[in-house]
């Protein structure tokens, strides 16, 4: 059998698939982005196709904690926007 790897969400606090979550990425030039293949080069934390576990982390401030640096609200507007597009 092989092992499916499971990462945790960082707006539910569930862990899943890593192939159901979606990477928000920080690039080596301090740019942060989605990553929708989950290849892209960086420091990565997952979250749900789920625009309300985005929402929540927003509000914990996790996302910022794993990449150890503040994030203007114009990036998570346009991380949010992002997702929703997806989940349409």
């Amino acid at each position: 059998m092989k092992k499916i790897p499971e990462r945790m969400c960082t707006g539910c606090g569930e862990k899943k698939p890593k192939r159901e979550l979606i990477r928000v990425v920080k690039s080596p030039e301090g740019i942060i982005s989605l990553d929708k293949t989950g290849r892209s080069p960086g420091r990565g934390a997952y979250v749900c196709p789920n625009p309300e576990c985005l929402k929540k982390a927003r509000k914990t401030r996790r996302i910022e904690r794993v990449f150890e640096t503040e994030i203007p609200e114009e990036v998570y507007d346009a991380l949010e926007k992002e997702l929703e597009e997806d989940a349409e």
